[in-house]
């Protein structure tokens, strides 16, 4: 039984999850300039509430048919955004992002896995191939001060970061499809923008003292991160979860591009890196099709997804 490899086309909802990530990546020195302004917590509360005043703003018709599994199924996301952005925003204030960026890839190889206990189902394997080239790819876009590692609380904190960044990939893909797209976005944003401001008392924070840096920060990203969410929503009701976690990787790269375009210079190995998450995002596109014959009736074609 021959076999070739054949091309699927990117769908519309797939090329929006390109486009989200790019303005993820690009999101990073904003981030970076923020937190010289504002405490971790603060921000990403701040970050949050405007994304989910945005979407009410969007959204405002559907609150009247609000149900409480809209509540639970935003509520659950939300606790997830709140955990994987607070998290990775903590340990980012003792940890270079190097290392942060090589620790956060973990959750890369994870989702194939969870998809596979959550869903019953294996995803095809050149998702896993494309899974790995790109997990390969983020970890040269880290570099090589990002493999010196000492399990601090900065370290410690990135890594737990990964569940429930896995978390909220799943649950997108488990409630999509089931829900209202705007009530759920609200709900989410909402729950996360609130976690993050609840917990400033337990951590310690006070509000920041005005300056312009982190509102025009916390609005733009909210902005942001209210059309990141909304795009998740609605693309993961036909993309799976480790194809959509093999293009969210490439949110470094997008990262790596605008820093070049800042003026910072990138090592040849992060180029190098970039690359094998394209070709890890390309090597998801393709299906194994198998030709067989059918008892003299002539070549049939049954295609494989493996």
């Amino acid at each position: 039984m021959p076999s070739n490899l054949r091309w699927m086309r990117l769908r519309p909802q797939e090329l929006a999850l390109i486009a989200i990530t790019a303005v993820w990546g690009s999101t990073f020195l904003l981030v970076h300039w923020a937190m010289q302004h504002s405490d971790p917590w603060f921000f990403v509360g701040l970050r949050f509430l405007v994304a989910g005043l945005v979407s009410i703003l969007i959204f405002r018709h559907s609150l009247r048919g609000m149900r409480w599994t809209d509540i639970a199924a935003g509520a659950s996301i939300g606790v997830m955004i709140y955990g994987g952005y607070g998290l990775q925003t903590l340990g980012l204030q003792t940890i270079n992002s190097s290392t942060s960026a090589f620790l956060t890839a973990l959750y890369v190889p994870m989702v194939p896995f969870a998809q596979w206990i959550f869903f019953r189902k294996r995803p095809p394997a050149m998702a896993f191939l494309g899974a790995g080239l790109a997990f390969v790819g983020l970890l040269l876009i880290a570099g090589p001060d990002a493999f010196s590692l000492s399990l601090g609380v900065g370290e410690t904190v990135t890594l737990i970061s990964t569940i429930p960044i896995v978390g909220e990939i799943i649950l997108i893909s488990v409630f999509a499809g089931r829900v209202d797209l705007g009530r759920i976005t609200i709900v989410q944003l909402l729950t996360a923008g609130l976690l993050g401001l609840a917990t400033m008392p337990f951590v310690g924070e006070s509000l920041p003292a005005f300056d312009w840096a982190w509102v025009i920060a916390g609005v733009g990203l909210g902005i942001a991160s209210c059309i990141i969410q909304l795009t998740m929503n609605w693309a993961q009701k036909s993309v799976s979860p480790t194809r959509a976690t093999i293009i969210y990787s490439g949110e470094p790269v997008w990262a790596a591009v605008i820093g070049r375009i800042a003026g910072e210079r990138l090592p040849a190995a992060a180029l190098v890196g970039g690359l094998l998450v394209v070709l890890g995002i390309l090597a998801s596109e393709l299906r194994i099709v198998r030709r067989r014959s059918r008892g003299g009736s002539g070549e049939g074609h049954t295609p494989i997804r493996g």
